[in-house]
């Protein structure tokens, strides 16, 4: 009889971030999740005024929708954001209408908007990733930052987010000492997610874990990605830390040794 194969990946956020809010040291830093319906939304929205619209699968921030409530002079204003294109509504049955009409194929779950940090005056988050291996226990192997692209609110690579040392990105919030520490604070943070992920899945021998920052340097984790791109690493003037990650990703069988 056949031993099941621990599974490597995990695919819906959803189930990721319930799994993540059965610890009370994590709970803290989620932000507020439900899955897609109108009621939710909107309820949402009058207690957010902006969120983000996600695909419960999906990955490389494809999808993805920026939603925003304002009042104007007595106006009530529903906004989205998609890729690069706007729209504005002057009612929730329109907005709804439209989102559901043109983006809503499939499941979807709404998530908290944080105010990102930002660099430049664009939005940045943070890749953590944690590896381990059949023989090392779970390290946070790497840490980078990503700049969103101008025109657009996601902050992948794949979608034109760019690649930046985190050292970088928080230079003008915090000293160096400060940086040191807090960049240890995220790291400790990610440790904590993929040992709490790993007591339900087993399997797991990779995460990228991104933390969006808040205005208070509060983290909060935006998504956990089990299937994490360690060629981002190569983006970074410094080599070593992206020579770590592919050991980990080759010892693992994600990606094969390249012959020399």
């Amino acid at each position: 009889m056949k031993t099941k194969k621990a599974r490597r990946t995990l695919g819906s956020k959803w189930t990721k971030t319930a799994a993540l809010l059965r610890s009370k040291e994590i709970q803290p830093f989620i932000p507020e999740t439900r899955l897609w319906s109108p009621a939710a939304l909107l309820a949402m929205l009058k207690t957010y005024k902006m969120v983000y619209v996600k695909p419960v699968h999906g990955s490389f921030g494809r999808g993805v929708m920026r939603v925003k409530m304002q009042t104007r002079k007595g106006q009530t204003i529903f906004q989205y954001q998609h890729d690069t294109t706007k729209r504005k509504f002057y009612s929730f049955s329109k907005f709804h209408a439209s989102i559901s009409r043109s983006k809503l194929k499939r499941a979807y779950l709404i998530q908290k908007g944080i105010g990102l940090l930002k660099f430049k005056k664009r939005p940045f988050d943070v890749r953590v990733m944690v590896q381990r291996t059949s023989k090392k226990p779970w390290k946070a192997t790497g840490i980078i930052g990503r700049l969103a692209h101008p025109r657009k609110i996601v902050t992948n690579y794949h979608s034109q987010g760019k690649p930046l040392p985190i050292e970088l990105l928080l230079k003008p919030y915090l000293s160096k000492k400060q940086r040191t520490k807090y960049t240890r604070v995220l790291k400790n943070l990610s440790l904590t997610v993929a040992k709490q992920l790993h007591q339900k899945y087993p399997g797991f021998r990779e995460i990228g874990v991104d933390i969006g920052i808040d205005a208070k340097l509060h983290p909060w984790i935006l998504e956990v990605n089990t299937s994490p791109d360690p060629y981002i690493f190569n983006q970074l003037k410094d080599k070593s830390t992206y020579r770590r990650v592919l050991h980990y990703a080759i010892a693992n069988g994600r990606v094969k040794k390249r012959n020399k």
